[in-house]
């Protein structure tokens, strides 16, 4: 495998002459000149043939060259360079150290433009030129640096991943066994004979010191170099690359001890008088407590990743599909679009379809995270993964795979846990040279106990330098945030809310103006009649039967929610003669004889009818925001109508949710300022952005974010793409266009404003726990580096012993992952599924007579 790529140290000096792009938006001959053009230009081309069916250019170097500035050249002139996405494995982690050297080799691969490694997953997440370089190229350059390394398809099997984590899960407890075992001999033989007199005896009269001695050593030696192995195997490597990582520390430290105590035991005559003496017990105990707590992390680690796994759960193995005439039941993967399925009660949803028979209701709480079930009948969409609850049906594929909804979210979630803040960053910077300033330090620590400490100063040299080897190793630092984000994100996804990229965990936390959409986020997004009030002499079914039979005739969406009202009802839709549409007044028909006018006020008021006595609930209608309209029955006033798109019952419930987390609430509109007004005040929105045009919402967003506030935009249509890509972060209602959610950072499954303190809540719990991880780590290691080293001694005599440093190390990694765990428990301000229904939410049709 070497041959596919060139070493590490020579990556940058024989680079390979030959590189093909994948190119995109090429139409002409004249936009492949001005690409040939452009790519010649560039430092290190020798020459360019590019192919417009192909969509590839095939470049020929004369020496260097530099991808980045390749890809930047055919950008600069129009044109894009598609990136491509690798996913790979990575086997062997166990520190920060191991991430940064991973990402530099990633990094070094030419074509690469992108490497993130996620330690908590063990994957390394690459963003490559596509065609540029392939996926054996980057496992050749994980290789080199002494890790292993394999693809990941994009459809590939959580289970098979699942499967080696808890292979490997296996492997480090029965090397915890074994260690232990072993180890247990090897303290009571050199403690036992200070602590327990009974050993003591048995030690120094029977056994003697240097059968003592040999004994640990044998024990010893297989424990460091049985289930420790792993240690020197790859922390040694690494050492002679000048790349040390955290097992180069623990073998430096555990060597160091062992290979004194052979000397002292088989050798004594060589070490100077008075400081013969044996630390078997401290590599043996070392090596066991560092294997117990990679046992105790990765059996934590594995936890994170929950949220994928049952995510994974939902999909059944099986579907009934119709063939022939008859339900067979087959594997997911022969399922096809277009087939037809059958689900009876209790069972999962195979794929995404649409119901083409029978009804029912369905949960789709795991997808959502609402609670009640749904109710379904033909023509609705339904969504793998799902659960039927009461009826049978029928429904016909629409996607199957990686297309469906559910496969879509676990990519996302994926994605997301793979991901790396902005606050990482400072974590890279520090450990890309903690590990050999450590040993730095080690060294030092060495020295001055050897030029300047008590006797036997070589002992009290090998101790501390051992010591500060041990409480230094940065696991904990690795973990601090990934292992957060992961549980964070998975949390999020069992509430409904997907953070499609990770940035958008961190900067959410810092929104401090929430802008809202009003159609389809503040409110349905549907007109619906929300108030029908009769006048004395008639009743309302006839009156709404009458009216709803003339609108039957109009396409307007008033008009539908007028007629779909009266099929709610259960009434009886008349025919409709002599239909006339009087352009911005209103309309008029006959029905069964009678003349029934529907129309605005004016409209009244040109047939002479007197509109005064429901003046003051025309006003109040207003005031709600709602439109309202009259309608005559043979010349006389028979009702006040208010047609609005309701808001949402669960709108003032979020409002309120998001003034607690001491934000600032701007609605952006296109209705007039009146009826914007009237919305405002009644949900107790702070700033309203009043009649703007689809196009004049990223200007409100500029107008907004003056003074440096950073802005969030809910939003859920296709106009409002423009604005979710330009905020700080966007957030998109689910049940909105799939645009719109493209264009999003964070996705709210359920349709429910609800999910936006949700999402900033999970937002600020996830970074403080990982400002805390974080902290936890640096102190940890910063506080205690010296106290190993020995600063205590000379005022309090107090030493660091290699074994507590050790222990310490272990359970530092361990509070890290548990502490990101505490995620999992995270309630969120607004309980998933409720609805708080105001009184001016939604106004149920009234009979006023």
């Amino acid at each position: 495998m070497n041959s596919m790529v060139a070493p590490k140290d020579k990556a940058s000096q024989e680079p390979p002459q030959q590189l093909r792009l994948s190119i995109k938006g090429m139409s002409c001959a004249s936009c492949v000149g001005r690409v040939e053009k452009a790519i010649q230009a560039v430092p290190g081309v020798k020459s360019n043939s590019v192919n417009l069916a192909t969509e590839r250019a095939e470049i020929v170097f004369s020496g260097k060259y530099d991808v980045p500035a390749l890809v930047e050249a055919v950008r600069g002139i129009g044109y894009d360079v598609p990136p491509e996405r690798v996913d790979l494995a990575v086997e062997g982690m166990n520190c920060a150290s191991c991430v940064g050297r991973i990402e530099s080799a990633l990094k070094a691969v030419p074509g690469v433009t992108h490497a993130a490694v996620n330690l908590a997953t063990g994957r390394a997440s690459v963003e490559i030129v596509s065609g540029a370089v392939s996926a054996f190229d980057l496992i050749a350059a994980i290789e080199e640096t002494g890790y292993a390394a394999r693809s990941i398809g994009a459809d590939a099997p959580q289970e098979q991943e699942a499967e080696t984590r808890e292979r490997e899960r296996k492997k480090l407890w029965w090397a915890v066994v074994v260690a232990s075992v072993l180890t247990l001999p090897v303290v009571l033989l050199e403690m036992g004979t200070f602590l327990v007199p009974a050993i003591e005896t048995i030690v120094t009269e029977r056994l003697g010191m240097q059968v003592s001695w040999e004994i640990q050593f044998a024990l010893a030696t297989i424990v460091l170099f049985g289930p420790g192995l792993r240690f020197f195997r790859k922390g040694f490597p690494a050492l002679m690359r000048l790349a040390p990582d955290m097992n180069s520390l623990v073998a430096l430290g555990t060597g160091a001890a062992w290979l004194y105590s052979v000397v002292a035991t088989f050798l004594p005559d060589v070490l100077p008088e008075g400081t013969r003496n044996v630390y078997f017990e401290a590599a043996a105990v070392i090596t066991t407590l560092i294997l117990l707590g990679r046992y105790l992390e990765a059996r934590a680690k594995g936890r994170t990743s929950e949220a994928i796994k049952h995510l994974m759960g939902l999909q059944p193995k099986t579907a009934r599909v119709l063939r022939e005439g008859s339900a067979v039941e087959v594997p997911l993967d022969e399922v096809m679009v277009g087939d037809l399925v059958l689900v009876r009660p209790g069972e999962k949803v195979a794929v995404d379809g649409e119901l083409t028979e029978g009804s029912s209701f369905v949960d789709e709480s795991m997808i959502t995270g609402e609670p009640m079930p749904v109710p379904k009948a033909a023509g609705d969409a339904i969504v793998g993964g799902t659960i039927n609850k009461t009826g049978s049906f029928t429904f016909r594929t629409t996607k199957i795979g990686s297309d469906t909804v559910l496969a879509q979210i676990v990519q996302m979630v994926e994605r997301a846990q793979a991901a790396k803040l902005p606050i990482q960053a400072l974590v890279d910077k520090v450990t890309a040279w903690f590990v050999p300033a450590v040993m730095g330090i080690a060294v030092a620590t060495f020295l001055v106990w050897l030029g300047f400490g008590p006797e036997p100063a070589l002992t009290f040299a090998l101790v501390n330098a051992v010591a500060v080897l041990i409480i230094a190793c940065p696991c904990a630092m690795g973990l601090a945030t990934p292992t957060s984000i992961m549980v964070g994100t998975g949390r999020g996804a069992e509430m409904g809310v997907l953070f499609r990229n990770g940035e958008a965990l961190q900067t959410l936390r810092d929104a401090q103006v929430i802008a809202l959409d009003k159609t389809g986020t503040l409110t349905k997004g549907r007109p619906e009649l929300t108030d029908f009030v009769t006048m004395a002499g008639f009743e309302r079914d006839e009156v709404l039967a009458l009216v709803a039979a003339v609108e039957a005739h109009s396409e307007h969406p008033i008009a539908e929610a007028i007629v779909e009202a009266a099929r709610h009802a259960g009434l009886e839709i008349s025919r409709a003669e002599g239909f006339e549409a009087i352009p911005g007044f209103g309309v008029r028909a006959k029905v069964g004889g009678q003349a029934v006018e529907v129309g605005a006020d004016r409209l009244m008021t040109k047939l002479g009818i007197d509109t005064a006595p429901v003046a003051e609930t025309a006003i109040r209608f207003g005031d709600e925001g709602k439109s309202p309209l009259y309608a005559a029955v043979n010349g006389k006033l028979a009702a006040i109508i208010a047609v609005a798109d309701p808001i949402k019952q669960s709108t003032p419930q979020a409002i309120e949710a998001l003034h607690r987390l001491g934000l600032k609430i701007t609605m952006i509109t296109g209705d007039n300022e009146r009826t914007a007004g009237a919305i405002a005040k009644m949900l107790g929105i702070d700033e309203v952005v009043a009649e703007v045009l689809p196009d004049g919402k990223v200007e409100a967003l500029h107008r907004l974010r003056q003074g440096g506030l950073r802005i969030a935009f809910v939003g859920d249509g296709i106009n409002d793409a423009p604005a979710l890509a330009e905020a700080d972060v966007g957030i998109a209602i689910g049940t909105g266009t799939d645009v719109a959610i493209e264009s999003a950072d964070v996705v709210l499954m359920s349709g429910e404003l609800t999910g936006v303190p949700n999402a900033i809540a999970l937002s600020r719990s996830t970074l403080r726990n990982i400002k805390q991880n974080l902290f936890w780590a640096f102190a940890y290691n910063t506080a205690l580096i010296p106290v190993a080293a020995g600063v205590l001694f000379p005022g309090f005599g107090l030493l660091l012993s290699p074994m507590l440093a050790a222990a310490a190390m272990a359970f530092s990694s361990v509070f890290v992952v548990t502490n990101a765990l505490r995620l999992k428990t995270f309630r969120p301000p607004v309980a998933v599924g409720s609805d708080t229904a105001s009184s001016n939410a939604t106004e149920p049709l009234q009979a006023i007579s």
